[in-house]
């Protein structure tokens, strides 16, 4: 048979099988318990796992296979992070992970915070507007395709907008949306919630990020995760350039306000913390 791991508990994981849908507890065996099964992973199993499909991509803090969507939560209160922002969409482009950013509590933002949003992402990631205090949720609902998981600062709506995505199964609910905000959370548990047409992880993992996941990264590779730098870095003098000074058309960008101030700020932020892992 073949499934998707839902649920890992010790060494037994619960595996969902596609045609069906019924979920089956099984272990790991042979080279699949060496190498390792994660939630999220899709797998071929009868009295036990016996192999792993290949992977799209798999994040080692939280523990997740195969992610294929990340909401990313910001609201008007508490003042956005666009630091963590930054980091969670370069995250995402690194891992093959579609980043979407989700405005909450519409209700309490005005038209210049939304728009201010919009006018900096609007070329990196698709930006969707949510109120979960009023039950507007059809916009997020929509996106749930495929593995998709929540990330942002505390007390930005994500468990209020999890309990909108699970009206009509409240235990589902109290079991993932008590978890989602919680600030001491241990990463090493994870487990997939069907809905719709995909499945909502339980991890709050991402709001602990730091950029220790992307060690392999070189300083010069940071901008071409950029997508908002891509035409004005064909205008830089040297094709290794950092876009921290000299005949750069990131700069001049910035300068002519193409590119957001702000958002190359940050840029400049993540670029030194990389060349700090990287001793450069």
């Amino acid at each position: 048979m073949e499934g998707l791991v839902i649920k890992k508990n010790a060494n037994l994981f619960s595996v969902e099988e596609f045609s069906t849908g019924q979920v089956f507890l099984r272990h790991a065996s042979g080279k699949t318990e060496e190498s390792g099964v994660y939630v999220g992973d899709k797998v071929q199993f009868d009295e036990s796992i016996t192999k792993v499909e290949k992977r799209k991509n798999v994040l080692i803090r939280p523990p997740l296979a195969n992610l294929d969507k990340l909401f990313i939560v910001i609201s008007p209160i508490p003042k956005p992070d666009l630091l963590l922002v930054d980091k969670l969409i370069v995250y995402c482009f690194v891992k093959g992970i579609e980043p979407i950013l989700v405005v909450n509590k519409t209700d309490k933002a005005s038209e210049t915070f939304v728009k201010n949003i919009k006018n900096i992402y609007n070329k990196v990631a698709e930006v969707i507007l949510t109120s979960a205090k009023e039950g507007n949720a059809q916009a997020l609902s929509e996106k749930i395709e495929g593995v998709c998981a929540f990330a942002g600062q505390s007390a930005v709506g994500k468990s209020s907008l999890v309990n909108c995505l699970f009206s009509q199964n409240l235990a589902k609910v109290g079991s993932l949306s008590s978890k989602i905000d919680r600030g001491k959370q241990t990463t090493r548990m994870v487990q997939l919630f069907k809905i719709g047409k995909g499945y909502i992880a339980d991890t709050a993992g991402f709001s602990m990020l730091s950029l220790s996941f992307v060690t392999d990264l070189e300083p010069r590779e940071l901008s071409s995760y950029y997508p908002d730098f891509l035409k004005a870095r064909a205008n830089c003098k040297y094709r290794s350039c950092l876009h921290e000074g000299g005949d750069c058309g990131v700069i001049k960008a910035v300068k002519e306000k193409k590119i957001n101030e702000e958002r190359y700020q940050n840029y400049l932020k993540i670029l030194q913390e990389l060349k700090e892992r990287k001793k450069y």
